[in-house]
């Protein structure tokens, strides 16, 4: 094979990138047949820093000069659902002793002492920077908003919006753990948060006699300051229940705002009677779903000298046979609760394939970290199509099985229609920080 040209540094106004293939779900129009993969054939016209045309592969000969790809794969820009990115890549100075979850809260709560604004800034850019080399143009991160220095993280984050705006997408969802919503001081200092900053808001459930409780006041903010929901749920307890919980508040409340629901872990291990109940509601509900499958293998399970037996997926084929919207998302990167990452949605979309078998059919996979996360997120990514921002990611790979073969590091990636420096930043630039006493 003849390995697809390159674009020049020096990209005309105008051109096209002839013979690639993408993920029919990807395509607003499929100018042509999908293979057994689900990739289509097509020539893609870039103008002005946009997706000018779409057309089937070859046929565009006068919109500009050609950049043939020999048939490779071509993705339009990511987007990563659920982050952490106010406690990101401070595992050099807070690593989880023993790789568990109450080892990964222990040293993130002794780390906190460190989180100033400066702090949380240098290691927020540095996680920007890793996604925008690997592709991602719209990010979501949950905040940690509990303790005096949440106000700070909030005006961290309104700093890189601000920043980054027309590079990455930036949202954000206050987070606190569902047993503190009942303390009203707090609770109110967390919605004042999230409606300063145009935020979502969340909570961290869990097993707890104040679970209903909690969830109620949740909604009730929601309804009455139009706030969208995005939860963490069902993570780490195999008798947790609350997603059924929030599907049936939802239904009996007619909640109309937007529910994502993170995790989902315990519903893997109900039984099928139960589990199809739970489906069944959360259907009826509209809840989103959007499993984290690196951080869960990684901190799941864990017990000394045993080989865990329960792994880090939610049921995401049954969700998707019932219409539910599913997607894959980054969740934490070197810190305490997972202790590698780099914010590469492509890395992850491959991790869980492999762990969750979502490679049979393979076509409906890329969906997950791209048109299905961006429409729930309401950004204009994920999907080629005309008018769109010529906004790609380019692979050697000539099919979703290559893709999945290699790590993928010599992507190609296209912002509005130019080539951007694809290597991470160092980790050597946050040295300071890590040197820092705990």
């Amino acid at each position: 094979m003849t390995r697809p040209a390159l674009p020049p540094a020096d990209l005309p106004a105008a051109y096209v990138l002839g013979h690639v293939r993408a993920p029919t779900g990807l395509i607003a129009a499929p100018p042509g047949p999908a293979d057994a993969e689900g990739l289509v054939a097509l020539d893609i016209a870039v103008a002005g820093g946009h997706i000018a045309r779409l057309a089937p592969a070859g046929a565009l000969i006068e919109d500009g000069p050609r950049i043939e790809r020999a048939g490779t794969l071509a993705l339009p820009g990511l987007a990563d659902i659920h982050t952490h990115l106010d406690k990101g890549f401070i595992w050099n100075r807070a690593p989880n002793r023993d790789g568990s979850f109450e080892g990964a809260m222990a040293a993130v709560a002794a780390d906190k002492p460190n989180w100033s604004e400066e702090d949380i800034r240098r290691r927020f850019d540095f996680a920007l920077r890793c996604a925008y080399a690997h592709g991602t143009v719209a990010i979501r991160t949950h905040l940690d908003s509990e303790g005096e220095r949440a106000a700070g993280a909030w005006r961290v984050f309104a700093e890189m919006r601000e920043a980054w705006r027309g590079r990455i997408e930036l949202q954000a969802v206050g987070l606190i753990p569902v047993d503190s919503v009942l303390d009203p001081a707090l609770f109110d200092r967390l919605v004042g948060l999230v409606r300063e900053h145009g935020g979502l808001l969340g909570s961290y459930t869990y097993v707890t006699p104040n679970l209903h409780a909690g969830l109620e006041l949740l909604f009730d903010a929601a309804e009455r300051h139009g706030l969208a929901l995005d939860l963490h749920v069902d993570e780490r307890d195999r008798n947790a229940h609350a997603l059924v919980d929030i599907a049936e508040i939802a239904l009996r409340r007619r909640f109309q705002g937007p529910i994502l629901a993170g995790h989902c872990c315990a519903l893997a291990l109900k039984d099928e009677a139960e589990a199809d109940r739970a489906l069944d509601r959360v259907a009826q509900a509209g809840i989103g779903i959007v499993s984290l499958p690196m951080c869960n293998l990684y901190l799941q399970d864990r017990q000394p000298g045993r080989t865990p037996r329960w792994r880090g997926v939610t049921l995401l084929h049954e969700m998707r046979a019932r219409g539910i919207p599913v997607m894959v998302a980054s969740d934490n990167a070197r810190d305490p609760f997972y202790a590698y990452g780099d914010l590469d949605l492509v890395e992850v979309y491959r991790e869980a394939t492999r762990i969750a078998h979502l490679d049979h059919p393979a076509g409906e996979g890329p969906a997950l970290i791209a048109r299905a996360p961006a429409q729930w997120m309401g950004v204009e990514a994920g999907l080629l199509a005309p008018g769109r921002p010529a906004d790609l990611s380019l692979f050697p790979a000539r099919s979703l099985n290559e893709l999945h073969a290699r790590p993928q590091a010599d992507r190609l990636v296209l912002r509005a229609g130019r080539a951007i420096e694809v290597a991470p930043p160092d980790y050597g630039e946050l040295d300071d920080l890590m040197e820092r006493p705990q």
